[in-house]
C-alpha cells in the first residue's frame, strides 16, 4: 500500500517520531523512503547574498539527515536524503508529486481548540490540505 513514504524533517527531536514510524513501516512493507529538509529561503532576498549562511545550512542538514538515515541503511531499507531550498510547505507538497510518494509522514502539533483558525497555517496543516496523497501526522 505505501511503498513510497516521505518523511519531511527539520532535524529536531520532534521529527523523530515520524522518522520512527516511516522506519516501521518501510521494515513490514519493504516500502522507500525519502527523507527531505526544506531550507526555507529568505524572502526579497537574493540567494547569492545569503549564500554562505546557506551553504552552513546545507552542510549541517546533510549531516543531520546522514544521522536520521543510519538505521535504514543498517537494515538494508532504501532511503534517499534530500536537502532543497524553498517555501516548505510547497517543496513538500511537489517533491511528493515528483516522487510519487504514496504517504507523507511529518511531525505536527496539536491545535488549540480555544484558539480556532489560529494555528491553522502551519506547515503541516498546509501539507495536509495540498498533497495529492495520504498524509499521517504523527504527535
Amino acid at each position: 500500500m505505501f511503498q513510497r513514504i516521505l518523511v519531511p524533517v527539520d532535524l529536531t527531536e520532534k521529527s523523530l517520531a515520524a522518522v520512527d514510524l516511516a522506519f516501521g513501516l518501510a521494515q513490514s512493507l519493504k516500502s522507500e523512503v525519502t527523507l527531505l529538509h526544506v531550507i526555507e529561503t529568505i524572502e526579497h532576498v537574493k540567494f547569492d547574498e545569503m549564500k554562505d549562511f546557506y551553504t552552513r545550512l546545507e552542510t549541517s542538514a546533510r549531516k543531520g539527515l546522514k544521522e536520521f538515515s543510519e538505521r535504514f541503511e543498517d537494515e538494508g531499507l532504501k532511503v534517499d536524503r534530500l536537502v532543497t531550498y524553498g517555501h516548505r510547505t510547497q517543496v513538500i507538497v511537489e517533491t511528493a508529486i515528483a516522487n510519487q510518494a504514496d504517504v507523507i509522514i511529518m511531525a505536527s502539533h496539536r491545535i488549540d481548540p480555544d484558539r480556532p483558525g489560529h494555528d491553522w497555517s502551519t506547515i503541516s496543516y498546509g501539507v495536509a490540505i495540498l498533497a495529492p496523497c495520504h498524509v499521517l501526522l504523527v504527535k
